[in-house]
C-alpha cells in the first residue's frame, strides 16, 4: 500500500530543510487545530502529525524518501512494460501462409548448403 505524500501534506518540496518543514507544520497545525477551528477535520490533524513525525526525523525521512523512489521506479517500469505490450499487440502478424512459405524457403536453403 502506498504511503501518502508527506511533502504534499505539509505543502513543502522534497528538498525542504528541517526548518521549512517545521514552519509549515506549525502554520498548518494552528490552522487546523480543533481548539482554534471548530470545523477542522480530525483526520487532517492526524495526517499533519504523521507527516511531521516522519519528515522531522532524519532516519525516518531517509527511509521514506527511499521508499518513494522505489515506488516511482516500480510505477515507471510498469508503464514501460504496459506500453511495450500495447505496441506488440498492434504490430502486424505473420499469416499462416507467410509462415509456411518462409519455412519452406529456409528448408530449401538448408538443403542446398548441406
Amino acid at each position: 500500500m502506498a504511503r501518502p505524500d508527506y511533502y504534499a501534506v505539509l505543502g513543502v518540496s522534497s528538498q525542504a530543510t528541517l526548518e521549512q518543514i517545521k514552519q509549515a507544520y506549525r502554520r498548518l497545525a494552528r490552522l487546523y487545530h480543533p481548539d482554534l477551528n471548530q470545523a477542522a477535520d480530525q483526520q487532517r490533524i492526524r495526517d499533519l502529525n504523521e507527516a511531521y513525525d516522519v519528515l522531522s526525523d532524519v532516519a525516518k525521512r531517509t527511509a521514506y524518501d527511499i521508499q518513494r523512489l522505489e515506488e516511482l521506479r516500480r510505477a515507471l517500469l510498469l508503464e514501460v512494460i504496459l506500453r511495450q505490450r500495447e505496441q506488440a499487440m498492434h504490430r502486424p502478424r505473420m499469416t499462416w501462409k507467410q509462415g509456411m512459405a518462409g519455412f519452406v524457403r529456409e528448408l530449401k536453403k538448408g538443403m542446398q548448403e548441406g
